[in-house]
């Protein structure tokens, strides 16, 4: 099983309602929507996290639930859900105005956070906006530290959202500390160039790999992904789609990785250092052809497995 660690909230997406401008709800949060890919590329997947009791809390269970997503390591409370507005300028990334003050997410605290995991999550997933925000953020970074001494493998996307980071320094330095006790790190090139503005994108993930990573994969949108290792590198190009949005299309990227890694049972610290060039370039096929496909439809919307084999058949 892999285990994904985070917020689950709202995505607020705009949409044309009645005519007039509007907004639909869709599940959201960054590790939320990894573990609804992974669930629907039929990987053994659970969610570790907080949602509400309120009625955007249970659409967020029922959607796990319906995505094979085991809510085991589910908690509940009594606060509100988190609503992030999407903003969509052409050409860009998408905005987020976050929403989220004494939220469900955002309370996620140690007393939530079970003793141990069983021997059956073999790796588990942690990032962004969950490791940002107190006093959820220090309940996760200490559940990924204390994952990662007891020899689990650990998978990482900062998946940046620079709104809520008032000092971005202390942020680099807390991220380079993560990178201490991680396998796998997926980033955006978006957020390369926010964190290291004066870097090119090879020179940070070469960077990283030394502080610690076995792998580091950067997505860069229509211009496809690449991956770096120890002892190889690959890349590998996107994928042509009509594109309703890109929301969740980087999270739809990671899931595809981590799908393709563990289908080829290669989820382990020893197998990931030796990745060849071949194998490289196939988890990022899959990679962006799942972030392809989620970006055909508007929200965070991940493809089934059915509709990935129809994709690459055709």
């Amino acid at each position: 099983m892999i285990l994904v660690a985070g917020e689950a909230l709202v995505d607020l997406v705009p949409a044309s309602c009645g005519g007039e401008p509007g907004y639909l709800a869709r599940g959201g949060g960054s590790p939320y929507n990894v573990a609804i890919g992974l669930g629907r590329l039929d990987v053994r997947v659970g969610f570790l996290g907080r949602v509400s009791h309120d009625h955007l809390g249970r659409m967020l269970r029922d959607r796990l639930i319906a995505s094979n997503v085991d809510t085991t390591y589910l908690s509940e409370g009594p606060e509100p859900t988190t609503l992030a507005v999407v903003h969509l300028p052409p050409g860009e990334e998408p905005q987020f105005a976050f929403y989220g003050d004494g939220t469900a997410d955002r309370t996620f605290h140690p007393d939530d956070l079970p003793a141990a995991f069983p021997d059956a999550v073999e790796a588990m997933h942690f990032g962004s906006i969950s490791l940002v925000r107190e006093p959820g953020a220090s309940t996760f970074e200490s559940c990924m530290r204390r994952e990662h001494d007891r020899g689990r493998l650990i998978s990482l996307d900062p998946n940046v959202r620079p709104s809520l980071i008032d000092d971005p320094d202390a942020y680099r330095r807390r991220l380079e500390g993560w990178l201490s006790t991680t396998d796998i790190v997926k980033v955006s090139r978006a957020d390369l160039a926010w964190l290291y503005p004066e870097e090119t994108a090879e020179s940070v993930a070469r960077c990283w790999l030394a502080l610690g990573p076995a792998l580091v994969v950067v997505s860069m949108g229509s211009d496809g992904a690449t991956a770096y290792g120890s002892i190889a590198t690959a890349s590998a190009p996107a994928f042509p789609v009509e594109v309703a949005d890109t929301v969740g299309g980087g999270d739809g990227f990671t899931a595809g990785l981590l799908a393709r890694l563990y289908d080829m049972k290669l989820l382990d610290r020893e197998a990931l250092s030796t990745l060849s060039p071949s194998a490289m370039t196939g988890c990022l096929e899959q990679a962006n052809r799942v972030a392809a496909l989620t970006c055909r439809r508007s929200g965070a919307e991940p493809p089934t497995r059915a509709e990935l084999e129809s994709h690459r058949a055709g």
